[in-house]
């Protein structure tokens, strides 16, 4: 079945929706439970493992603490906020746009008795009245949103006072050219469904809404490897004749997999860390 909405740019977010919707199923077969990289530290781990040790790193620098209310903003199949509230005791709540994956993740949430829950809500506008968050997480969410500054803008006035938001994203490398982005990125935007910026500007914007950037960090050397991984779960033939089932939208992410790996070995893709808080920490920046 064809999907119904026309995509007008990359990252619309009725085309977004629709193929989330669509493909969460056969995404949580290729991927697992975790729908981002993996983060490898001696290098022998496995996919799962090193995913696990993402959001261990983007934790430990966030400085969790149990009993935190936790946001997960773009929480996918809920897993990141099941692992939070088993692994740190946080008061997890995540939502999303897909309808399928609010469905996912609940039912994950349940079987695993966690404190967790989940709601169908757009980023861009949610609310939460009476309630403020400890902690607004985000790992690889943000880059699909058309407006990011009413994000970051929505964020700052569900985040608690003294509270920290902690996102680990895509984005591309700043000052490239038209060739090179043509190249190197644009692939990338087509087949994810999303537009790059660069970690600056989204400094900028947190500056912007009154938080101070407390840490930077470039994670490419210790995630490239996924798409080593990823290039070999996309070979059976089966797949690619189910993406092409599925729409242009399917087999343009697959095909994507062989642009990300090329943006991570030019290095004009980034995968960075940005921690914000509302006081004033002094910044570093790390490689």
């Amino acid at each position: 079945m064809p999907p119904t909405h026309t995509i007008s740019r990359y990252n619309d977010k009725a085309g977004i929706r629709e193929h989330y919707d669509r493909v969460s199923p056969y995404y949580r077969e290729l991927w697992g439970e975790h729908l981002h990289h993996g983060y490898w530290i001696r290098g022998d781990e496995t996919k799962q493992q090193a995913q696990v040790q993402l959001i261990e790193h983007l934790a430990r620098a966030a400085g969790i603490r149990p009993g935190a209310k936790l946001l997960d903003v773009g929480c996918g199949f809920g897993a990141s906020s099941i692992y939070l509230a088993e692994k740190y005791r946080v008061e997890a709540t995540g939502i999303t746009i897909s309808p399928v994956q609010v469905d996912l993740a609940s039912q994950a949430g349940a079987a695993a008795g966690a404190r967790a829950s989940f709601f169908l809500m757009d980023a861009e506008e949610m609310a939460f009245p009476n309630k403020n968050f400890d902690v607004i997480w985000s790992v690889e969410s943000i880059s699909h949103y058309p407006e990011k500054g009413r994000f970051f803008g929505a964020a700052a006035d569900v985040l608690a006072a003294g509270g920290t938001m902690a996102i680990i994203d895509w984005f591309k490398k700043g000052n490239l050219d038209g060739r090179t982005r043509e190249k190197f990125i644009r692939p990338i935007e087509r087949g994810m469904l999303v537009e790059l910026d660069t970690m600056t500007d989204y400094v900028s914007l947190l500056e912007s809404r009154g938080l101070h950037v407390t840490r930077q960090e470039v994670l490419n050397r210790h995630c490239a490897k996924t798409w080593d991984l990823c290039l070999e779960i996309i070979r059976p033939r089966a797949l690619w004749d189910l993406a092409a089932e599925m729409g242009p939208a399917f087999l343009d992410f697959l095909k994507a997999f062989r642009a990300m790996k090329a943006g991570f070995a030019s290095g004009n893709f980034v995968y960075g860390l940005l921690i914000a808080r509302r006081q004033n920490d002094e910044c570093r920046i790390e490689e």
